[in-house]
């Protein structure tokens, strides 16, 4: 069995210099050596198998029409008219992050997960049908233009987002760098949208910052659950711990996710070994459990964690299975709620599906998928708060982990 790297970030991200994650299980070249072909032959009904038989008849009778009537028809290749139904058969599911890819668009969006490419530093999302900025990366185009977590994309460059694709916007947004892209956006308590014109760039993806606060607190910013997330958070603590550190702020706002494994293993330092982090659950994979198995170092340390609408996905995994195990206490808003997994199954002929095959399930058995993680002390940014540059968050934050040490 190949080796998997589970990637939770499943919301695409616009504009990585290498990207690391773009929310699918990447297990689909273990299924591009073994392409089917299927053919029925003669058959105007196919039993499904589902507890309701489809007329497959009515299909092909459809078919005959275009091919009969239609004032065009000449000019519309087969292929496209096949391409078409199988996107028509993805769109009734109804799933935002399930998309067909027919194979020039395949190709080119393998080329995007493991490429480079210019964009302005913002991971997308799609909630309540509507594609918004999950979190603008830090010392990104979209975080100095002033973009925030939660801002509704209605246009880019004067096209509508309704019912685009993450994909299709990401593919709209990104281009060349030294480019410029202009974006409408509508943000909440905002009465009339505004245009942001952006210059793209390359975009190097931030890891850590650590900032020693008042009273031996240390403030981590985990900004992604990159590939070098692991060791940077050791070198991290380890300095913070030999400097007398009483208490850590574990600052995982507009933090989008990343990869599963690290999750599992930062959860490794707060929590006994053996300790359940996260189930995935899915239908063709029954349910697979991922346990704390790391040096506990931080298992008795007062932590509390801020989080935000931006943060998603692995961020709310390890949140909540700290909050689930130790009772830690969440600060700031509701995350995002992107609990689900993609899977890319290669089709015989160069395309593929994107299909939601599994979703994420804490400790406590909530379900992350759309409700996300309510905060245990919700506290909200203001625009003047912005404006200002102040944190109430962040000084929410300091005041329960004082407490929380207090307690020791």
């Amino acid at each position: 069995m190949v080796k998997r790297k589970i990637i939770t970030a499943g919301l695409i991200l616009i504009a990585v210099a290498a990207l690391t994650g773009s929310g699918f299980l990447l297990g689909f070249k273990e299924g591009k050596k073994f392409p089917q072909t299927i053919i029925v032959r003669g058959v105007a009904n196919v039993d499904s198998g589902e507890p309701q038989s489809v007329d497959f008849g009515v299909f092909w009778q459809a078919w005959q029409k275009i091919s009969d009537v239609y004032l065009k028809n000449k000019d519309v290749g087969n292929n496209n008219k096949v391409y078409g139904a199988i996107s028509g058969l993805v769109g009734s599911l109804g799933d935002p992050y399930s998309e067909f890819f027919a194979p020039e668009d395949n190709k080119k969006f393998q080329e995007d997960v493991e490429g480079n490419f210019g964009g302005i530093g913002a991971e997308l999302g799609i909630k309540n049908g509507q594609i918004v900025i999950i979190a603008p990366l830090k010392d990104t185009p979209a975080s100095r233009a002033g973009l925030l977590a939660g801002d509704k994309i209605l246009k880019v460059n004067s096209t509508s987002t309704d019912g685009l694709t993450i994909e299709r916007a990401v593919g709209m947004i990104r281009g060349p760098e030294n480019t410029t892209v202009t974006l409408t956006i509508l943000r909440e308590g905002w009465e009339m949208p505004k245009d942001f014109k952006i210059t793209r760039a390359n975009i190097v993806v931030p890891t850590i910052d650590v900032t020693n606060l008042d009273n031996h607190i240390t403030r981590l910013e985990l900004h992604s659950f990159n590939a070098n997330a692991d060791f940077l958070f050791y070198q991290a603590m380890f300095k913070a711990l030999t400097s007398g550190s009483r208490g850590l702020i574990l600052d995982l706002r507009n933090n989008p996710g990343g990869y599963l494994e690290v999750a599992v293993d930062l959860a490794g330092w707060f929590l006994p070994r053996g300790s359940l982090v996260v189930s995935e659950e899915g239908r063709s994979m029954g349910k697979q459990e991922f346990r704390a198995n790391g040096n506990t170092a931080l298992v008795d340390f007062p932590v509390v964690v801020l989080i935000n609408g931006g943060s998603a996905s692995a961020a709310e995994i390890l949140a909540g299975a700290l909050r689930d195990t130790r009772k830690v206490k969440l600060i700031g808003e509701t995350s995002f709620g992107k609990g689900t997994v993609q899977q890319l199954e290669p089709l015989s002929d160069g395309s593929s599906l994107k299909l939601t095959v599994a979703h994420w399930v804490l400790p406590s058995g909530h379900v992350l998928e759309n409700e996300g993680l309510k905060p245990d002390y919700e506290v909200k940014i203001s625009d003047d708060d912005i404006k200002n540059k102040r944190d109430p968050q962040l000084d929410k934050a300091i005041e329960i982990l004082k407490l929380e040490i207090a307690k020791q």
